[in-house]
């Protein structure tokens, strides 16, 4: 007689006697759940793991589709194999990098020696689609690190060498797809055949591969243009490559030889010469033209917006500017006339959280040259105060609105654009893991916020977590669409960033117990920022944006 073992099921709280050994594609069966979608992976005991994967204790269970953020990564992550399996068959010499996450896609470089054409993405999806149709299985396979280093080397897949041999771990794993082997750092759906839907397209010198939407999996997200933050992404990518650190496994070689306080230098030297390229382009702009008289500093949670005005402020002052800052803060609506988002709660990520109309009067009286009396916004009382801080401009003055409203056009429609220079802000992770193995941009910031959070606002790891869904729904409504609008684009992430960020975030993340939701996340944070040698802060100049982070800043916030 088998053994068995009980399976508490989170989708439907029930219980069941399932075989010990088995996996949880067969425990989703035997509970007989209904999804509307197809299912990509579960939680067990709060931890993320593949289908395929074996139960050999009581658990708790939950699955994912691709509606869940760890459900849709499985499903990425899938399909990324294919392309590769793909261009390796198409192309046995080619090479695929995956870069960086653009256009509600992925952009990819194919190497084959010569430009992709038409006929090559066409070519390519078609490869894709008959290994989707195959059903192929995927295989982990768990080894000595040491093996899997040989079998990468016989691949020439020396990315995903660099990667294993300065992780110090004497096991690994890899996966593979027929006969073909690549690694993931986490896991994948159990065939080609759970894979319904993508696309593949012509994009600048690549491809975008395109993924299905979250709130409707059955379209694709839709391929919106972003020329600006593609450029941006390629320069930093280039500058990498000149460097020789494209990814995480050239970053830690580089450290054990001793280059890491090299490394942040150039790193803060690079960042300081594009404020003070931006600083110029603003007085500059003076000069041939009308004077720029408002800055408008846009971008999402924890890009280091402040420290960027801040410092853009210095590098306009040592032009003979006088950059005065003005915060959106003041200008909220009292409380109670406050929209509520869908749930009922006060939604202070609206627009409409700021009194537009008051805003817009006094932008325009500035303008025109007029002193206007500054609001303070009470929130313990929930209202605006006026404690007599008074403003007027002259031909030096120029306003710093920093804020995530900035780059939106209903912000202030009748301010006239020759007086307005706009700037997106984001911490554009360039940096990977290895060519397949992309650095979500996300993920970067939500390790900044989670270690500023604790810091400075009393909040555990599993506070700042657990709200992060709702921070990026507002982002996404608010301010994402907003960000082409911007003059210039300044990438906030450092190449040193998460081997300094690694040390302060670890003892944060294990402090979220493991009976609670948020505990996926912060094991997948910690299993992640793990491939980076850890970098000490302490040669961090105080002037530095992770500064508004870990703190020793010389700026006051």
């Amino acid at each position: 007689m088998k053994q068995t073992l009980q399976i508490y099921c989170k989708n439907n709280n029930k219980y069941r006697e399932f075989p010990i050994g088995t996996t949880l594609l067969d425990i989703y069966h035997g509970f007989e759940l209904n999804f509307p979608y197809q299912v990509v992976s579960a939680k067990v005991n709060n931890r993320s793991e593949g289908l395929n994967f074996r139960v050999y204790n009581a658990k708790d269970v939950e699955f994912l589709d691709i509606r869940d953020l760890s459900g849709m990564r499985t499903y990425v992550r899938s399909l990324c194999f294919i392309l590769y399996k793909a261009i390796r068959e198409l192309y046995p010499d080619g090479k695929l990098h995956v870069e960086h996450p653009v256009s509600k896609g992925y952009y990819c470089n194919v190497y084959i020696g010569r430009p992709l054409t038409e006929d090559d993405i066409l070519g390519i999806k078609n490869k894709m689609q008959e290994i989707i149709d195959a059903d192929i299985p995927y295989h982990r396979f768990e080894c000595h690190t040491e093996e899997a280093v040989h079998i990468f080397s016989e691949q020439g897949l020396m990315d995903k060498v660099k990667l294993l041999k300065t992780q110090d771990e004497i096991y690994t794993y890899y996966y593979k797809l027929g006969d073909t082997v690549d690694y993931y750092y986490g896991n994948l759906v159990p065939s080609t055949g759970f894979i319904h839907l993508f696309d593949v397209m012509k994009y600048s010198d690549g491809l975008l591969l395109r993924i299905p939407n979250r709130e409707n999996p059955n379209e694709l997200e839709e391929a919106v243009k972003q020329p600006m933050m593609l450029d941006v992404f390629k320069e930093y990518v280039k500058w990498s490559q000149i460097m020789r650190l494209n990814n995480a496994g050239d970053f830690n070689v580089a450290c054990e030889k001793g280059f890491a306080t090299d490394l942040i230098n150039v790193g803060e030297a690079l960042q300081e010469k594009k404020i003070v390229q931006i600083a110029d382009t603003i007085y500059q702009h003076g000069l041939e033209k009308d004077p720029i008289r408002l800055v408008l500093i846009s971008g999402p949670s924890s890009s280091g917006k402040t420290t960027f005005s801040k410092r853009l402020s210095v590098q306009l002052m040592a032009n003979g500017l006088k950059p005065v800052p003005i915060s959106m803060d003041n200008y909220f609506v009292d409380r109670e006339q406050t929209p509520r988002d869908e749930n009922g709660n006060y939604d202070y990520e609206s627009l409409y959280a700021l009194d537009l109309k008051l805003f817009n009067e006094q932008m325009q009286a500035l303008m025109r040259g007029e002193e206007v009396e500054l609001p303070t916004f009470n929130f313990m009382l929930g209202k605006k105060e006026y404690n007599g801080e008074k403003l007027r401009i002259n031909g030096s003055t120029i306003l710093i609105l920093e804020g995530i409203h900035a780059l939106n056009p209903l912000l202030l429609p009748s301010i006239p654009e020759h007086l307005v220079f706009k700037i997106y802000v984001s911490a554009l992770t360039t940096i990977s893991l290895d060519d397949h193995n992309w650095i979500p941009t996300t993920d970067n910031r939500l390790l900044r916020r989670i270690i500023r959070d604790f810091n400075y606002r009393g909040y555990s790891a599993r506070d700042t977590i657990s709200r992060w869904s709702s921070v990026r729904a507002g982002e996404d409504k608010w301010i994402f669409p907003y960000q082409e609008n911007a003059d210039v684009m300044f990438n906030s992430a450092l190449i040193f960033e998460l081997a300094v960020l690694r040390l302060h975030a670890e003892p944060i993340l294990r402090g979220v117990p493991q009976n609670c939701p948020e505990f996926a996340e912060a094991h997948r944070l910690l299993r992640f920022i793990k491939y980076f040698t850890p970098v000490k802060d302490n040669e961090l100049p105080p002037t530095s944006l992770l500064r508004e982070f870990l703190g020793g800043s010389s700026f006051k916030y």
